[in-house]
């Protein structure tokens, strides 16, 4: 049964479910040599180092209501950053009634909600193909959160935060909290697809698939980029400097690795 702001249900102690989002996301690039390939990581590593990362992880705390206890940060030699965030409980008490919807997140504009006993981190992977033709760049972000609200309430600034070709998303609710008459409640709140929190102009750019299984408050959902052009693809010049065989190859080839990461599986042709 759905719930309206009126109708929450009310519970025995804190909210003790455990929500958690991972966000995993994928750059890719075509190098045509080792220089290219560290010019490339030397890109990402400025890009997100760990300074601009705890600035995306501080934004996300404001998002979902969060008080940051700690912060752990580091920069990895040779490439590499990782950051985690303890949070608390945030200094708003005052539940939104958009919480309980299906709907995209705000940007990092306002505090929305209270949690406690939770945390956000992130950390990069920078990596190559041994041949030097694919490089990739992928960050994972886990936000877990004890309280009310959702942490998929992030979702639409980290989509924001990252030029990503390639993303999964995986958010899963855990444990049970007690109504005041004591019956357990698995989950707090409806959700049919991560997919209604994405917003529909950025969803509208993506191929999407679900995996999702409701009895075990598990939600999976893995986007692609649709369109393509190799320009994008490219480090430091464009296709206008390849001949139409060496366009065609790369293509192939960029579109290969994006299949296999987007499917989870080698293909071979």
């Amino acid at each position: 049964m759905k719930l309206t702001h009126e109708q929450r249900i009310q519970l025995h102690g804190f909210n003790n479910l455990t929500k958690s989002l991972s966000f995993n996301m994928y750059d890719i690039c075509y190098t045509r040599s080792k220089e290219e390939r560290e010019s490339y990581i030397a890109y990402i590593d400025e890009q997100y180092n760990s300074e601009r990362l705890t600035k995306i992880l501080n934004d996300v705390s404001d998002i979902i209501g969060a008080h940051v206890l700690n912060t752990a940060k580091q920069d990895y030699v040779p490439q590499g950053a990782s950051v985690t965030l303890l949070v608390s409980e945030g200094p708003i008490v005052e539940v939104p009634t958009e919480s309980f919807e299906e709907s995209p997140g705000p940007l990092p504009n306002s505090v929305v909600m209270q949690l406690d006993k939770s945390h956000i981190t992130v950390h990069t992977y920078p990596e190559y193909h041994p041949d030097e033709g694919i490089s990739t760049f992928r960050a994972d972000i886990d936000v877990s959160t004890c309280g009310e609200i959702s942490p998929l309430k992030a979702l639409n600034y980290l989509l924001h935060s990252f030029d990503t070709d390639i993303m999964t998303i995986d958010y899963r609710v855990r444990g049970f909290t007690r109504d005041i008459y004591g019956d357990k409640l698995f989950i707090d709140h409806d959700i049919n697809s991560i997919q209604n929190y994405i917003p529909k102009e950025e969803a509208s750019l993506y191929d999407m698939i679900d995996v999702n299984i409701y009895q075990e408050n598990v939600f999976h959902t893995k986007c692609k980029l649709k369109q393509f052009d190799l320009n994008n693809y490219l480090f430091g010049y464009t296709k206008d400097e390849l001949t139409q065989m060496e366009q065609e190859e790369i293509t192939s080839r960029l579109k290969s690795e994006m299949d296999e990461i987007f499917y989870g599986k080698n293909i071979r042709s």
